[in-house]
């Protein structure tokens, strides 16, 4: 079956009315009866172009990243308070960050086959959902093993977060697509800044728990404007229901101001969707695998970065830890460790400018592999006995680095898999991420207490392997049009 899409276009180019159509007429039915004309989901989107619905959908799926990337950023502040309120061992503050990255893991490839299944829309709404009420129930844990439970509980929720960049690659023309994507994790950026510049000033004087119960607010401005968050109209034709793609798509031309190609819609061939077997299958297996490790490797070092960021400030780097240790309880973080952080954060920002040209100019997979290995180069000189300045631009280098391999990789994962396996296969990539994630703490906390050298030593040489890695890649998705079955 397809769907018929004809609309009666105004007489009248100077009427103000926002609407292009008078009206727009749906019929399904059988391909031998329907008009020779035919246009596929591919052109309607080149065709709608990059307009106010997609710049609408990027601040509101903006707005789920930063939360998200509030509730991620907390763990560097949150453990060093709770190492002092509550006597932590390194092993018990590394935990915290394990159990919310062990969440993620679990939650990843569900909320990817959630997706799949039910619908973009579905997935990010639900994982929204439990990351705030349980982000908000942890500002109330009276004890450590409550901590890690409902930490835990937020980590499931956030293993949603893939879904927003599966959601927005599907309504992009490909000559923007990747830029968009980039251009859309500035407002993960905006979160890391903003959590740091409120524990500034929450931290002080409030304590964690405020900071903790202030940081899902975003979480509940987006749920809010969730029913304006349209379903992507890839999956409703992946799933037959290519009655709502065509509405989908005529909601976009009418928004963008322009008209959508004459004749019919092609319906894809219905086909098994969210099936990690279709990610193992002879034409995507080796990009499964390599792109697994990646993703382990992006959060490995991103995540580690951060929590060893926060760790070399306050012992004041890797060749005075000594002097830092010697039996002084606990570490809080000073009003200069917080301005350092922030300014951590910030490379965020700059990442951007850095992948921005790179991802169009020399492709994903070189872009992916060059990054790794800046990143790796920035990492080995921390090696070096240098001044606190010295070592904070190293770490804002580094921080640049990973954070824009980090975006390149959001951005051809959901452009190498096809329609039917493109949610869980970003869902499975951020489950095998998390794998990094849950192993860094160990490294970043408490082996760097041990070997600072040795845990440096980690970051930098995973960060090569991941390099060569991504050279490996079969498959270069710059200029390529999104595939809708494999």
């Amino acid at each position: 079956m397809v769907t018929l899409i004809r609309y009666v276009k105004k007489a009248d180019r100077d009427n103000r009315d926002d609407s292009l159509f008078d009206e727009v007429i749906f019929e399904t039915v059988e391909p031998q009866t329907a008009d020779s004309v035919i246009f596929t989901l591919d052109a309607a989107v080149e065709a709608l172009g990059f307009g106010w619905f997609q710049f609408k959908l990027c601040m509101l799926l903006g707005l789920a990243w930063t939360a998200d990337s509030m509730e991620m950023m907390v763990l560097s502040v949150l453990s060093p308070a709770l190492q002092c309120d509550w006597h932590l061992d390194k092993w018990q503050q590394a935990m915290i960050s394990t159990c919310v990255f062990s969440g993620m893991m679990i939650s990843g490839a569900i909320w990817g086959y959630v997706g799949d299944r039910y619908g973009r829309k579905v997935s990010i709404i639900l994982s929204v959902t439990m990351t705030a009420y349980f982000g908000l129930l942890s500002a109330l844990s009276p004890v450590y093993s409550w901590m890690l439970v409902l930490r835990g509980l937020v980590g499931i929720g956030i293993g949603g977060i893939p879904q927003n960049t599966t959601l927005l690659a599907e309504f992009l023309p490909t000559s923007v697509r990747g830029r968009a994507i980039i251009m859309n994790t500035l407002f993960w950026g905006f979160g890391c800044c903003l959590l740091v510049a409120l524990s500034l000033l929450v931290m002080p004087t409030l304590g964690w728990r405020w900071l903790l119960g202030i940081s899902p607010v975003p979480l509940a401005l987006f749920l809010a404007l969730a029913p304006l968050l349209p379903e992507s109209a890839r999956f409703h034709l992946a799933t037959g229901r290519s009655d709502l793609a065509a509405a989908t798509l005529t909601r976009i031309a009418k928004t963008n101001k322009k008209p959508l190609p004459d004749g019919t819609l092609i319906q894809s061939d219905a086909t098994s969707r969210g099936s990690i077997r279709g990610l193992l299958s002879v034409s995507l297996r080796q990009t499964t695998f390599l792109l697994w490790f990646i993703w382990l490797s992006c959060s490995f070092c991103y995540y580690g970065l951060i929590l060893l960021t926060t760790e070399l400030l306050a012992s004041g780097g890797p060749c005075t830890r000594i002097a830092a240790e010697t039996n002084c309880g606990c570490q809080r973080l000073a009003t200069a460790d917080y301005v350092d952080l922030l300014v951590n954060a910030l490379a965020e920002f700059p990442s951007i400018l850095l992948s921005l040209p790179l991802i169009d100019l020399i492709g994903r997979k070189k872009c992916m592999a060059t990054l790794f290995g800046l990143f790796s180069l920035s990492m080995f000189s921390l090696h070096a006995c240098m001044h606190r300045t010295a070592m904070m631009v190293m770490l804002f280098a580094a921080r640049c680095f990973v954070a824009s391999v980090f975006q390149v990789a959001y951005v051809y994962t959901p452009e190498v898999y096809p329609t039917t396996v493109r949610a869980v296969g970003m869902g499975t990539c951020s489950t095998m991420s998390r794998v990094g994630a849950i192993i860094t703490p160990f490294v970043a906390q408490v082996l760097l207490r041990a070997e600072p050298h040795a845990a440096i030593a980690c970051y930098g040489l995973v960060s090569l392997l991941a390099g060569i890695a991504a050279m490996l890649l079969p498959i270069e998705t710059k200029k390529r049009a999104l595939q809708e079955v494999h």
